[in-house]
């Protein structure tokens, strides 16, 4: 399988890296204890191109495959996971139109994004996180759109969006015929912000309810057929698994980093940890993981861009597999890395922190093991 990259496409990985090494690496413990993003930092983050990964080249963007994407992401998470997931959120909000919606529909929201608009995917509520059919948010139909009410939880990127990709049902009864999708405006009257979580992880990344009330979208804004959204909603976490599998790795890989230049420059015994042998076998086991989880993400990546039949499962296998790794990677590299490795001077902890999400987010991995398991028996 190649993984070979164009000139092209080695040109945006490395100015995330650059971005991620110069730019937000350095900030990243400040922004980590503060929560916010400095307008700076964001500003670069807009003007490179970074909020708009998913973005066609027809309607103006890049045009990057989903291998490029995860690539980009795996650098930016290496600087700092919660910086990287408020880039990614763009792209995953973005599928669902590029997936499902008309010619109109797509341009529009392209056009937000390369003007440096911010984007949310709002389909977890209190009641409805694993289980989409228990999307309980209701769309009524009335002269020229819909009438929504309803409160959805744990939105990334939800105080910051200027548009959403949310999951409503239109039928009373509920359950997933009745899901559909809808691009809100988030000046709509009738749309707001409701609390914003205090995190243990990527802290950088703001994530808040939303909440609506009588709130009109127009027809226009729908996205594909009533009862689409549940087809729609299944189609881009498919496609955005890899993608944490990716910022999953790039933690991971921070996390090695970390290990190694701490185990290089700290003595015991009058002489460099490095030396030891059960330092080597961790750092070892470390290294063996990060690559094995990587080059499962990039074959992940490939079969979804060549319609393998299998892509599902690799998808969910490429999240499942590559979070797992990136947990057990950084609590190794705490380890290593001793009691500095515990305090917040250094970045030990926040890589340990950083990495529990990913095997939440998107899909716990249990439910991701459901999918590898279906996929395999049938």
């Amino acid at each position: 399988m190649d993984f070979s990259i164009t000139p092209k496409q080695k040109e945006i990985i490395d100015l995330a890296r650059t971005i991620a090494q110069e730019e937000i690496k350095p900030a990243s413990l400040a922004i980590d204890k503060s929560g916010v993003i400095p307008e700076g930092l964001m500003r670069i983050l807009k003007q490179s191109g970074m909020t708009a990964l998913a973005v066609p080249k027809e309607y103006g963007g890049a045009g990057l495959d989903i291998l490029t994407v995860a690539m980009v992401a795996e650098q930016l998470a290496m600087g700092c996971a919660g910086v990287a997931t408020v880039c990614a959120a763009n792209a995953l909000a973005s599928f669902p139109v590029l997936i499902g919606g008309n010619e109109e529909q797509k341009q529009a929201w392209c056009d937000t994004l390369n003007n440096g608009g911010m984007a949310a995917f709002a389909l977890t509520e209190p009641g409805a996180g694993s289980d989409a059919g228990a999307v309980s948010c209701h769309a009524e139909k009335t002269e020229g759109g819909y009438i929504l009410n309803g409160t959805k939880c744990f939105i990334t990127n939800g105080p910051i969006a200027d548009k959403v990709t949310l999951f409503a049902n239109t039928r009373k009864e509920g359950g997933m015929r009745g899901l559909t999708v809808f691009v809100v405006d988030t000046h709509s009257k009738g749309f707001s912000i409701g609390k914003e979580e205090d995190k243990m992880g990527i802290r950088a990344s703001a994530t808040s309810e939303l909440i609506l009330e009588d709130c009109f979208v127009p027809e226009a804004n729908r996205i594909n057929r009533e009862g689409r959204g549940f087809r729609l909603a299944m189609q881009t976490l498919q496609t955005s698994r890899p993608v944490v599998g990716a910022l999953s790795v790039g933690i991971a890989q921070a996390a090695v980093d970390a290990a190694i230049a701490y185990s290089q420059q700290r003595k015991q015994f009058g002489v460099k940890i490095s030396s030891f042998q059960m330092v080597q076998e961790m750092i070892a086991n470390m290294v063996m993981k990060t690559e094995a989880a990587r080059g499962l993400v990039y074959r992940a990546c490939i079969m979804q861009m060549t319609g393998d039949s299998k892509a599902a499962m690799f998808s969910a296998m490429a999240k499942c597999y590559a979070s797992d790794v990136a947990m057990e990677v950084t609590t190794d590299a705490v380890q290593v890395m001793g009691g500095i490795g515990y305090t917040r001077e250094a970045y030990g902890e926040k890589y340990m922190r950083d990495a529990k999400i990913m095997q939440l987010y998107e899909g716990t991995n249990q439910i991701q093991r459901l999918v590898i398991a279906n996929e395999a028996i049938h």
